[in-house]
C-alpha cells in the first residue's frame, strides 16, 4: 500500500523488486573499453591503460583501447566523423569502461576531457554509458593527487555510469614503467590489479540488470505524458 502522495503518479510507481534482478546471466565475457588522456609517444597514461588491459585479459574480460589520435575537438567536426563515431560505437558496444587520465594543471587532460564530451548522455532513445561500469585512474609527474580521479569520479556520474569505490592515482610515473612501458612490481600496481579485478566484478553483477537498476520514476512519468499526448493528438 502506497502512502498518501499526492504529487506522485502512483501509475508510474515501480516497486523494487529482488525477482527484477534474477536475470539469466550473459555467458560472453565482459565487454570493456578503455580510453587515455595523452598522445605523447611515451604516454604513462596509455602504458597504464595497456597495463590495465593486460590484467583484464586475465580476468577473462574481452577489450578495446580507443586510440585519441585524430580525434577532433568537441563541436569541432560532425558527429559522423570517423573517429567520433569509433568512440560512439565502442561505447555503445562496452559493458564498462577504464578511463586514464595524465594530471595537467591539477585537473584531467583535455584529450580526455573531449573523449567524455564526444559520447553523449543520450543519442535518441539510446544512453551510451547510462548503467556501464566505470573505474578511474591517473597519473602524476609529481607527488600523489586525486585531482583527476575525482574530477572523472563527477563525470562518470553525470553521465549515469556505476563508478566502482576502488581507483588508481600513480605518483611519479615516470619512474613506475621501465623502457619498454611495462609497470614496474610496486604498491601501485597492487592498486592496478585492485581496480581491474573489481571493476570486472561490479560489471559481471550489474550488466545484465543495469536497465533495472537505471530504471526512474520521472522519465517513466515523462514517457507516460508524451504518450497520453499523442493519443489525444491522434484522437482528434
Amino acid at each position: 500500500m502506497l502512502p498518501d502522495l499526492p504529487n506522485v503518479d502512483a501509475g508510474c510507481i515501480d516497486i523494487p523488486s529482488t525477482d527484477r534482478l534474477r536475470a539469466t546471466p550473459s555467458t560472453h565475457p565482459p565487454r570493456i573499453l578503455l580510453l587515455y588522456g595523452s598522445l605523447r609517444a611515451r604516454s604513462y597514461s596509455r602504458f597504464l591503460t595497456l597495463e590495465a588491459e593486460r590484467l583484464l585479459a586475465q580476468f577473462g574480460a574481452e577489450t578495446r583501447v580507443f586510440d585519441p589520435s585524430g580525434l577532433p575537438l568537441p563541436d569541432g567536426a560532425a558527429v559522423d566523423h570517423p573517429k567520433v563515431r569509433e568512440l560512439r560505437d565502442l561505447s555503445h558496444w562496452s559493458e564498462g569502461q577504464v578511463w586514464t587520465s595524465p594530471e595537467r594543471h591539477g585537473a584531467m587532460s583535455a584529450v580526455m576531457k573531449a573523449q567524455i564530451d564526444w559520447v553523449p548522455l543520450s543519442v535518441g532513445a539510446i544512453r551510451p554509458t547510462q548503467g556501464r561500469t566505470l573505474a578511474v585512474m591517473q597519473v602524476s609527474g609529481g607527488s600523489q593527487s586525486f585531482n583527476a580521479v575525482n574530477q572523472m569520479r563527477v563525470l562518470g556520474r553525470w553521465m549515469r555510469m556505476v563508478t566502482i569505490p576502488n581507483q588508481s592515482s600513480v605518483a611519479k610515473a615516470y619512474q613506475e614503467f621501465d623502457e619498454a612501458g611495462r609497470m614496474k612490481p610496486s604498491s601501485y600496481y597492487d592498486r592496478v590489479v585492485d581496480v581491474m579485478e573489481e571493476l570486472v566484478k561490479f560489471t559481471l553483477l550489474t550488466r545484465d540488470v543495469s536497465s533495472y537498476l537505471t530504471d526512474r520514476y520521472s522519465e517513466r512519468k515523462e514517457a507516460a505524458e508524451k504518450l497520453a499526448l499523442r493519443t489525444r493528438h491522434e484522437a482528434i
